[in-house]
């Protein structure tokens, strides 16, 4: 067993990993307006705090190095924290503060007022045998529909595009390499989920180690979106709420 599972393990057996089921949902009496909004917070790379309906859910932190080289850990406080995978880059748990939940396997969970579903799909073109598995995550925060794709790299199937549906916020991976969409792909995909939001994650930034990290940069998948509505400057934070969320798709690039 490797150092890096025993920690995760101990993680688990902490009581930082959230069971399955119904059974543990907690209720909360939440007023309309904390119901009915959202705050995004860009942390680098695929990982974001995104707090609504009286949660902080983390998605995705990570480990600084290759391409989150020269980012910050994101050591924030959440209740809830959802990772894709178990790589460097977007599934480290360790030194988090607090006791948050932890979802990292694919089903249906309701957990801290939330109704969350994870959808097993791969981290590669090979049928998973180079990168294993990415579990997607949709659920539904201040009102809106949110599903982020993790490290995915193998086009959706019909089943999935019906467990999906039609997110009001899609977080997506844009550079391509071996693990993640490439732009195309990720066209192809939004084209498919038909988003009013779209957040591309997994593109090459100046916080990158330039020798190891070998994802394309955001423009590059700009380029391919010609055409559409994009947004881009030094925006880390976002505020939404239902009503104000034009119809789509709209390419919102943070950092």
């Amino acid at each position: 067993m490797t150092i890096r599972r025993r920690q995760f393990l101990r993680y688990a057996q902490g009581g930082l990993i959230a069971s399955l089921g119904a059974g543990l949902a907690n209720h909360f009496t939440l007023n309309a307006e904390a119901a009915e909004s959202l705050t995004i917070q860009f942390l680098g790379h695929t990982c974001f705090l995104i707090s609504g309906s009286g949660v902080r859910v983390l998605v995705n932190p990570f480990r600084p190095t290759g391409c989150t080289a020269k980012l910050a850990a994101p050591k924030v406080s959440a209740e809830l924290v959802l990772i894709s995978s178990r790589q460097l880059d977007e599934g480290v748990v360790e030194g988090l503060p607090g006791k948050p939940k932890l979802l990292f396997e694919p089903g249906p969970y309701q957990t801290n007022g939330l109704q969350i579903q994870g959808i097993r799909t791969l981290h590669d073109r090979q049928n998973g045998f180079r990168f294993g598995t990415n579990t997607v995550w949709k659920w539904k925060q201040g009102g809106l529909n949110l599903v982020h794709l993790g490290g995915i790299a193998s086009p959706l199937n019909i089943e999935q595009k019906i467990l999906l549906g039609t997110p009001d916020l899609l977080f997506i991976p844009v550079g391509g390499t071996d693990e993640t969409y490439t732009p195309e792909e990720a066209k192809a995909a939004i084209a498919l989920l038909q988003p009013r939001l779209v957040i591309p994650t997994h593109y090459k930034t100046s916080a990158a180690d330039s020798f190891t990290c070998t994802l394309q940069p955001v423009d590059d998948f700009l380029k391919t979106m010609a055409g559409a509505s994009i947004r881009k400057g030094k925006v880390n934070s976002l505020s939404l709420s239902p009503g104000r969320l034009a119809k789509g798709p709209i390419i919102q690039v943070m950092g």
